[in-house]
């Protein structure tokens, strides 16, 4: 027998012992499943756990509440479609509650998200000096080294959440991580993906869709690694106005912008799989609004 062929029947005996077990071995590490608010209005009520009514019998929803907890979710559109804002709300909520979030800035460096920040913050009527200390900003915009080595922003990254001790990670945008190699998508989301696991983070990732990337679809940069990859998929698009038929669908003026949002699949609990309206608020908040079926049934 040739040393190779002795190497690889050595590989296939191998046994990892630590991944086999059952339900019951596991019943201690399995997490509760409940809801983490958003801060985005029209949006916690569209994820829900069912159960069976003891009365008739009858499966039944209930509103989770929030984004399911210790949940990876991936946010994808073309740009602005209010990405970057619904991240925002979402970190300036639960750092107003009391929550310490880690927020990777990929894009930007870390004082114009400071801006953006504290703008989102006066907005949702929070006062900035009692929520700036719960917002913890890596700034992988600045240092190339992060955006260039995964392990290296990691290490960041757990050193931020073991001396801060947060619970949920914000990457704006995931797709400076890989934009020049794009081949490798799947293996940098997947270590991301594996990390917000092995330290209970729950994340939000924003990622940038290609121009000729469907516009409801969550294909984005990179390919299907994400959305493959991830729990849940979030996609915003947006649609220009240049008919009779729509203006008056939409109740919006020939040459105005609507945008849409929709969740593309969730693995963790149930979901609105309809399409909604997004709005952008003056003070640039987002909201979710009504799905497209109840506007074309009016």
């Amino acid at each position: 027998m040739s040393e190779i062929q002795k190497g690889r029947d050595k590989k296939r005996e191998e046994i990892i012992y630590d991944a086999v077990g059952t339900l019951e071995d596991l019943r201690e590490r399995i997490p509760k499943l409940f809801g983490i608010p958003s801060g985005i209005k029209g949006l916690d009520e569209l994820f829900y756990t069912t159960y069976i009514d003891e009365e008739d019998k009858k499966i039944k929803r209930k509103t989770l509440g929030g984004i399911p907890y210790l949940s990876v979710i991936n946010i994808t559109g073309v740009s602005d479609t209010g990405k970057s804002l619904m991240v925002e709300q979402y970190a300036v909520n639960q750092a107003a509650h009391g929550y310490k979030v880690a927020f990777v800035t990929v894009e930007s460096p870390s004082p114009f998200v400071g801006m953006g920040l504290k703008e989102r913050a006066k907005a949702m009527g929070f006062e900035w000096e009692k929520i700036e200390n719960n917002i913890i900003l890596i700034d992988a915009a600045t240092h190339d080294i992060m955006r260039e080595d995964i392990s290296t922003l990691l290490s960041t990254l757990e050193y931020a959440i073991s001396e801060y001790n947060t619970k949920s990670v914000v990457i704006d945008s995931i797709t400076g991580l890989f934009e020049a190699k794009e081949m490798m998508a799947r293996s940098v989301v997947r270590k991301i993906f594996n990390f917000m696991k092995r330290y209970k983070q729950t994340a939000l990732f924003v990622s940038q869709k290609r121009s000729s990337h469907e516009e409801l679809s969550a294909e984005a940069a990179g390919g299907y690694a994400i959305s493959h990859i991830v729990d849940c998929s979030i996609v915003l698009s947006k649609e220009l106005i240049m008919n009779r038929y729509l203006s008056q669908m939409y109740n919006s003026p020939i040459g105005s912008v609507i945008r849409l949002f929709r969740i593309d699949g969730c693995r963790v609990c149930g979901h609105d799989t309809r399409t909604h309206l997004l709005y952008i608020t003056e003070s640039g908040l987002v909201e979710i609004g009504p799905a497209l079926e109840e506007i074309i049934s009016r």
